[in-house]
């Protein structure tokens, strides 16, 4: 059972990220679904590809026979998943004019997260909103 657990959240941490709102990180949803369901995924949804739409899809058919406290929970934490997601996607869009500005010989996706945390002005209050949605702060 530990070890669903364990590649379940590695592959819910790897998840590529996207929403503006107030999001759940990757640890905490991943941990919320391990305590909750991990004894109705062993069940249910045994030899399931552990990436999350698949798991999704599986726990939503057993829906039935799932514990009260994993049907509360998995749509609570595949829906945060969905928003960090979206958050970190839109990062990108709303830090356009910051990143031309501040981080302009840096075009790689790995370096301009790091270039707009590590500025210390000229960063709209928009593109701070958008990289603490993401996480990234």
């Amino acid at each position: 059972m530990s070890r669903i657990r364990a590649i379940f959240l590695v592959l819910l941490i790897a998840v590529p990220a996207r929403a503006l709102a107030e999001t759940m990180n990757f640890e905490d949803a991943a941990a919320m679904l391990g305590a909750s369901c991990g004894k109705d995924i062993d069940e249910n949804c045994r030899g399931v590809n552990l990436d999350p739409v698949r798991m999704k899809d599986c726990m939503a058919r057993n829906r039935d026979s799932m514990t009260p406290k994993c049907q509360e929970d998995y749509l609570r934490a595949f829906n945060a998943i969905l928003q960090r997601v979206k958050a970190r996607a839109a990062v990108a869009k709303m830090c356009e004019r910051e990143t031309a500005k501040l981080c302009g010989a840096q075009k790689e996706d790995g370096k301009l997260i790091p270039c707009l945390l590590i500025a210390t002005s000229g960063v709209s209050a928009r593109c701070n909103q958008a990289i603490s949605a993401a996480g990234y702060r």
